[in-house]
């Protein structure tokens, strides 16, 4: 009985130099000054896909979670009103150049006008000088005269103002196309549909909000530093994400903001020492194109721990190495 006791305890001895070997190997980069490191959440930029003008929703074409292209269409809001007017427009287009075409015309007829009552003031008063004409007459032609010439100056000046007035209507088609345009919403960016906010039938607003895309090709974690470790991490230094979901898997990215104001640690944010007051906020992103080869598995949301490289002739640590210089699984691979 005796020997099995002290066995027992021998064992449970050497599980615990064992353990106790292995956790100080493991925190020994907590206490590497080459190192440091701090718990965030993936996060990726978000846009609204949201309306110009205040509308009725007609057709929304894409479901939540589904992966859609830059310049997709989304969204197609009622243009019944926009295509009436812009069918006035156009009605409006085709007077004005009929009263463009009259102007032209009435200008030809006061040019032949101008022309006739200049050679007759010409004539009159070649005889009117040789006595061979009353002056009345030559009154009579040079009245006729200036006033065909006020009449020409006058048809003349219609022309630019018709032509301006053409240029006016056109301008009001091309808004209200640019309305109707404006009308077929379509994705800015590649990126995921995460959350269906309006739907078919609702009357929004001008700016009304429609879906919510995420950019999975821009997608960063955010933690925060103390100051005698933000003051020396520099940006696009060397990143190692450690995520929850994938503890074992290293994800690779760069320093790409470092907060040059301290502030007050948010609530939701933990540390190993005791809590920080003041922090300093960090953004580690994650290369696109590694995020665009492997999309499908790219998720939000999810917990994890940042380690950022201070120095850089230090060596990543073997949890944080990667293979082949990316380590990420194939897909329903858990990591573990």
């Amino acid at each position: 009985m005796k020997k099995l006791i002290i066995s027992l305890i021998v064992i449970a001895v050497v599980g615990l130099v064992v353990y106790s070997v292995k956790s100080y190997r493991e925190n020994a980069i907590y206490r590497n000054p080459a190192f440091a490191s701090g718990n965030g959440r993936l996060e990726a930029t978000e846009v609204n896909i949201s309306t110009k003008l205040a509308g009725k929703i007609e057709q929304i074409l894409a479901e939540e979670g589904a992966y859609v292209k830059k310049g997709q269409k989304l969204v197609q809001m009622q243009t019944n009103v926009l295509e009436a007017q812009l069918a006035q427009a156009k009605a409006v287009i085709k007077v004005k150049e009929a009263l463009l075409v009259q102007a032209q015309a009435t200008l030809m007829q006061k040019e032949s006008a101008c022309k006739n009552a200049e050679s007759r003031y010409n004539r009159g008063k070649i005889l009117f000088e040789k006595n061979a004409a009353s002056q009345q007459t030559y009154e009579n032609d040079l009245a006729a005269y200036e006033s065909a010439k006020a009449e020409l100056d006058a048809a003349r000046a219609v022309i630019p103002q018709a032509k301006a007035d053409i240029l006016a209507a056109k301008a009001d088609a091309a808004r209200i196309q640019a309305d109707i345009d404006d009308s077929t919403l379509v994705a800015p960016l590649d990126g995921r549909i995460q959350y269906r906010i309006s739907e078919v039938g609702e009357v929004l607003n001008a700016g009304g909000r429609v879906l919510n895309l995420v950019d999975l090709t821009d997608v960063y974690l955010t933690f925060f530093l103390p100051e005698s470790a933000a003051g020396n991490v520099r940006i696009g230094a060397d990143v190692r994400l450690l995520i929850d979901a994938l503890p074992k898997v290293p994800i690779p990215a760069k320093v790409s903001f470092v907060a040059s104001v301290a502030q007050f640690t948010p609530k939701t944010v933990e540390t190993r020492i005791e809590r920080q007051k003041l922090m300093f906020r960090v953004k580690a992103k994650i290369d696109p194109a590694l995020l665009r080869k492997y999309i499908d598995l790219v998720k939000t949301g999810l917990p994890g721990v940042a380690w950022v490289r201070i120095d850089d002739t230090a060596d990543w640590p073997d949890f944080l190495k990667l293979s082949n210089g990316v380590a990420v699984p194939k897909p329903g691979a858990s990591g573990k």
